[in-house]
């Protein structure tokens, strides 16, 4: 198939999703954002292999600034790596996150730019810019891969899980214990499974109004 042909391709597949699907319907948006909640406890039900294959093959869709992708995850899920994680969570995190059946540490690569052959091969001159300047390629993967973590927990929402997303940990400690000898590095911890409702103490806290922090110019 030709350059030409792969566009058209590309284009007649997004029109023809338009024309099937202008928007998501109430128990979707209900699922994916007005009844979520981030869980912190969980039923005693496992979550498997395919699962997260498939919220992570949803994730992967989502746009990422000229496609870099730097966003890598290790899902800890045994006896034994979750007693290597626990000593790196902070107290007030470290009961739920044991009991949880899969947490995720979401971390960024900084040299994602040496696979720019693979994930965009039109864009030579854009891996230059991070060639040997270590700092831009630490804050511009950081920035993509928290986008790219934002989309995991809508992925484990949309298939049917719960997420519970937590700071409150070690990322050094965590780095050293699982990342070591590599350039990549921890952002924020994610909580997986379903969750137990009995752990949700309130009604949702406040959300700001579009008119209280939005302008249009």
């Amino acid at each position: 198939m030709s350059v030409e042909e792969a566009l058209a391709a590309a284009q007649a597949e997004i029109e023809e999703c338009r024309t099937r699907i202008q928007a998501l319907d109430g128990n979707s948006r209900d699922l994916l954002f007005l009844k979520a909640r981030n869980h912190n406890w969980w039923q005693d039900r496992d979550v498997s292999d395919d699962q997260l294959r498939e919220a992570f093959d949803l994730t992967r869709m989502g746009p990422t600034s000229a496609n870099t992708q730097p966003m890598r995850v290790v899902f800890v899920r045994s006896k034994e790596a979750k007693e290597r994680l626990g000593p790196a969570v902070n107290e007030r995190n470290r009961e739920k996150t044991m009991e949880a059946p899969v947490t995720a540490i979401i971390a960024y690569d900084n040299t994602f730019f040496e696979d720019f052959p693979k994930f965009n091969p039109f864009n030579e001159a854009m891996p230059k810019r991070f060639e040997g300047n270590e700092k831009l390629a630490d804050g511009f993967g950081r920035t993509q891969a928290v986008l790219q973590g934002a989309y995991f927990i809508m992925a484990l929402r949309a298939i049917g899980l719960d997420a519970g997303a937590m700071g409150g940990f070690d990322a050094e400690a965590v780095d050293a214990e699982f990342f070591k000898d590599t350039p990549v590095k921890s952002i924020f911890l994610c909580n997986i499974g379903y969750g137990d409702v009995s752990g949700i103490k309130g009604p949702r806290m406040y959300r700001y109004g579009f008119d209280e922090v939005c302008d249009v110019l």
